[in-house]
């Protein structure tokens, strides 16, 4: 199965931010990475999926999605933030691959927004990101972080930085990441045109 490129058919509108990078490394997390890209434009975000290598990038599950941009030819310095879904061997590559930590390096010194859900968080640590943050991540994956405190909530902020812990927790993390951009009154829209109730105050960890 081969999912075009959203850009193609998406019109996003005039933001005061800059365009946010979701990269997709092979063997993604396919429910992760296609929620993260629609609920962002969905709430008027600008959006731009990467490729590490080729366009067609190959999920976990054998579903197949075509890039917008190689990240290659991308610059951290118009990126607004960059999110990285889970999966495998998909969030190892991201934690390996020099252009992703380079980014994630250089978007951390300049406080831009860096999030992962399920095993990405493994990027983050590579990176430096996590160490003496709050984070959570998929639960076997734990171990092998550095962090500051570990909380097993669905979604935790601890300033530029969102973790999340899988695809059953991808629609919080990606509207969680509505509200750190375009505040709580679009979070709130956006739930409610989705069907989507609020989570307990106990689901979502935040500083």
């Amino acid at each position: 199965m081969v999912l075009a490129p959203w850009h193609r058919e998406y019109d996003a509108p005039h933001m005061n931010t800059l365009p946010l990078v979701v990269p997709l490394a092979t063997g993604f997390e396919e429910i992760e990475a296609v929620t993260i890209v629609d609920v962002l434009r969905r709430a008027g975000l600008e959006v731009v999926t990467a490729s590490l290598d080729e366009l067609e990038v190959r999920g976990s599950h054998g579903i197949t999605l075509i890039a917008d941009r190689k990240l290659a030819d991308l610059s951290p310095e118009d990126c607004g933030g960059m999110v990285l879904p889970g999966g495998m061997p998909g969030s190892l590559s991201l934690a390996r691959h020099e252009l992703v930590q380079s980014w994630l390096r250089i978007l951390a010194r300049r406080g831009v927004m860096t999030a992962a859900i399920c095993a990405a968080p493994l990027a983050l640590a590579a990176a430096g990101i996590t160490r003496e943050r709050r984070i959570t991540s998929y639960p076997a994956v734990q171990s092998q972080l550095e962090f500051g405190e570990y909380l097993q909530e669905s979604v935790v902020i601890d300033g530029s930085v969102i973790t999340s812990r899988g695809v059953g927790t991808a629609l919080e993390f990606a509207l969680a990441i509505v509200r750190h951009f375009r505040g709580e009154a679009t979070e709130v829209e956006q739930r409610a045109k989705m069907l989507v109730s609020s989570p307990p105050s106990s689901s979502r960890g935040s500083r």
